[in-house]
């Protein structure tokens, strides 16, 4: 189905204005997508702008940069605060817009999420895994019918890969076994 022919204000075609918009943030053409933004926005199609650049944020960046979508996310939280100030006539709410852009287009990217989106659920259906051992704890019942209490849990259950352990976390975890064994009253004890 073709989509609905949309325009903006200066007579390009919506469609192609959002997909120039993305491949020039993915290729670092800060100028270029700067510009598809305003378009864009001066169109009356800010909210969508943005929303296409969370989607960025997420597909074209990722864990190149983990923390960008949040810092997308709180620069979108600011524009809108920002714009609920109809008083201002010099729309300052545009800062967090240009921010937003231009971060993206100088971010480091990798479409490793996009990428594994793509397979996960594409191909879900088509594969199946068996519930690895380690999974079956005292949380579950085949854990329970198997006598796997809080020593199994504390061993198996709590496994961290890749672990980095923090100033006081051995000391922290004897102290929640002595809570959750005989050692205090226990943590759940009536």
């Amino acid at each position: 189905m073709i989509p609905q022919e949309l325009k903006t204000v200066n007579g390009y075609d919506f469609y192609e204005c959002s997909s120039a918009l993305q491949k020039c943030i993915r290729r670092g053409m800060e100028d270029d997508a700067l510009f598809w933004m305003a378009e864009l926005c001066l169109s009356n199609y800010q909210e969508y702008v943005w929303k296409r650049l969370r989607i960025i944020s997420s597909e074209d960046v990722g864990l190149a940069e983990p923390h960008i979508s949040s810092e997308i996310m709180a620069l979108y939280d600011l524009h809108r605060e920002q714009a609920k100030k109809k008083d201002d006539k010099h729309f300052p709410e545009r800062l967090f817009i240009v921010h937003a852009v231009i971060m993206l287009c100088r971010a480091k990217k990798s479409r490793h999420i996009d990428w594994q989106t793509c397979y996960v659920f594409g191909c879900h259906s088509s594969r199946f895994r068996s519930i690895p051992d380690f999974a079956y704890d005292k949380h579950t019942r085949k854990g329970k019918k198997l006598g796997r209490g809080f020593a199994h849990f504390f061993e198996e259950g709590c496994k961290l890969e890749p672990h980095v352990p923090v100033d006081g976390e051995i000391e922290s975890m004897e102290n929640a076994k002595n809570a959750l064994g005989d050692n205090c009253m226990g943590l759940f004890s009536a």
